[in-house]
């Protein structure tokens, strides 16, 4: 079960060691080691950023088609390895066999597949001026700096590469301290693929790592998936230099579902948007609002499904619900439930659970309970009832997040005004926590800036240079 990977860092197109502390990765599953690396250190921080700076250059320079050919060729080589990579994803992870054979690597795949293919498209614009003209050029800004998150590492450094790589920036990316693995396997496939040295590279290490990074001058923009609490110090700190930024952050997300709804879909939908990868998805439905007619029916199918779901080891094809990700968050998670009960919200099913596992727990209740508003990243779902499609969106919406959202309900014209009205960056009618890489996925409010995926990461991985041409004399007052 060992993932030890080549060695801790991935520097101007090689493995290289660290010279930092070491950092332990554990299984969630039993918490045994799979991997020891050693953070990074001035030596190798200083070696990636320059060689970046000197990569980023030449790597403009070439025919953007070019350019896509390697990153479609690298999509190519990871659905080739796939069981290999999801293996190692819930090794990294502790995430159940069965999703990260579909919704990981597989996802990396497709954006690096849509932004190779995206490349040669990226033009500028023609602006007639009568006898003169102008127009733009879309360029590159230089080296970017990705930090991801733990729950979808290897999505994650694939979702921030492939469009930066597609413009033509290099990027240093850190992964989590608890998911490191996965980045440095995507260096080595990029390499292979024939993306030059210095144009990816991997720095593992802890929050210090992160604040050495975002510090330099040599970086041109910061890309964060992280927690809302993160993302006001990074955001801060890149304003303070006057970086580019996109902020992928956390949220307190709401499902509304009306009375009029198909009641096996939408249960369904609730049990994606709070149950699967454990609860640990940024974008998760966590808020409920179910109309009071069929309340109870609905809470009632909820809980016999959820029951239903097998708690287990990752590795084994039959479990649906996986550990969290480390001892300290199943921690967090515990004492979160333990307040919801000690509240005297009503528990529905589920519970604090032991060990690294959670169940999947239903709770009943109000607005003000720390349960609806307070992020908790873990297999916890508060449902809340309501009467008109009025007071549902006013109470959606009281939230300072906006990351995601959700309705169901049979009635058209009222999907499309509920989804009008909330005030989130991704929306979705009759489904959830779906992203295809060709739709754009953010938040607005506190859950973020800027935009992952589709042609509208673009404008975050570049900037518009305009040039004014003169066709005639010039006509100056004296």
């Amino acid at each position: 079960m060992i993932a030890q990977p080549m060695a801790s860092h991935w520097i101007d197109g090689r493995a290289v060691e660290g010279t930092g502390p070491a950092l332990e990765v554990r299984f969630p599953y039993d918490a045994s080691v799979i991997a020891t690396l050693n953070e990074a250190a001035a030596p190798q921080i200083e070696a990636a950023l320059a060689a970046a700076a000197r990569a980023q250059p030449e790597w403009a320079a070439r025919r953007p088609v070019e350019r896509g050919r390697i990153l479609t060729e690298a999509a190519r080589l990871i659905r080739a390895r796939a069981e290999e990579l999801a293996q190692l994803e819930t090794l990294d992870t502790g995430k159940p066999i069965q999703e990260t054979r579909v919704a990981d690597w597989p996802s990396g795949a497709d954006a690096l597949e849509f932004f190779g293919g995206l490349a040669a498209a990226i033009t500028g614009q023609h602006i007639p001026l009568g006898t003169d003209w102008a127009y733009t050029r879309r360029e590159a800004l230089g080296v970017c700096l990705g930090i991801g998150a733990w729950n979808y590492p290897s999505q994650i450094a694939c979702w921030k590469a492939a469009p930066a790589l597609a413009m033509g920036n290099a990027m240093v990316f850190k992964p989590s301290e608890e998911t490191p693995l996965g980045a440095l396997k995507l260096a080595e496939i990029l390499a292979e693929a024939g993306l030059p040295p210095g144009v990816f590279q991997v720095l593992n290490g802890g929050r210090d790592l992160g604040a050495a990074l975002l510090g330099d001058p040599r970086i041109a923009k910061v890309s964060l998936t992280g927690s809302v609490e993160t993302g006001r110090k990074v955001y801060a700190e890149a304003a303070s230099g006057m970086r580019h930024v996109t902020m992928e952050l956390g949220g307190k997300s709401p499902l509304i579902v009306f009375d009029d709804a198909d009641l096996e879909d939408a249960v369904g939908a609730a049990i994606l948007a709070n149950f699967y990868s454990t609860g640990q998805v940024c974008s998760n439905g966590t808020r409920v609002f179910v109309q009071e007619g069929i309340a109870e029916r609905f809470l009632d199918r909820l809980a016999a499904r959820a029951g239903e779901l097998v708690a287990g080891d990752p590795r084994d094809e039959a479990t649906q619900l996986g550990p969290l990700v480390s001892a300290g968050h199943a921690a967090k998670v515990r004492a979160a439930v333990n307040a919801g009960i000690a509240s005297g919200a009503r528990l529905v099913c589920g519970g604090p659970g032991d060990g690294p596992f959670v169940p999947p727990t239903v709770f009943v209740a109000d607005d003000a309970n720390p349960l609806a508003t307070s992020e908790i990243f873990g297999p916890v779902l508060t449902a809340l009832t309501f009467t008109t499609e009025e007071e549902a969106l006013a109470r959606a919406n009281a939230l300072p997040f906006g990351l995601a959202a959700g309705v169901f309900t049979r009635d058209l014209a009222r999907a499309h005004r509920v989804a009008a009205g909330f005030e989130a960056g991704t929306v979705w009618i009759n489904a959830y926590n779906l992203t295809p890489v060709e739709m754009p996925f953010g938040g607005v409010k506190q859950s973020g800036i800027g935009r992952e995926n589709a042609a509208a990461a673009i404008e975050h991985y570049s900037q518009v240079k305009t040039v004014y041409v003169g066709m005639g004399g010039v006509e100056a007052p004296v």
